[in-house]
């Protein structure tokens, strides 16, 4: 697909790009040079707070906690004194 440069930089992304990517307006585009290619990235702004729980390490240890809950592979307390005295041992 081309398209062209216009006034003040800006460039049209086509009907088809789009939609295959579910974008709309508003959405927020990384643009990055690699190769003296220009890369476009949706990407998703997440708040400064909320950064920790999408960190590499995070992520991973959410996915382990997923993969063990699904093999049940969990305890259940029946107390929070219950839960402490297991975290003791």
């Amino acid at each position: 697909m081309i398209t062209q440069l216009r006034e003040k930089s800006q460039i049209t992304i086509p009907k088809e790009v789009i939609k295959k990517l579910k974008l709309k307006v508003g959405d927020s585009i990384d643009i990055d040079v690699e190769d003296n290619n220009i890369i476009l990235k949706p990407v998703v702004i997440v708040p400064k707070d909320q950064a920790w729980f999408w960190s590499k390490e995070w992520q991973q240890d959410e996915k382990q906690a997923d993969k063990d809950i699904k093999n049940g592979e969990t305890k259940k307390f029946n107390s929070v004194q219950e839960l402490f005295d297991d975290l003791d041992n």
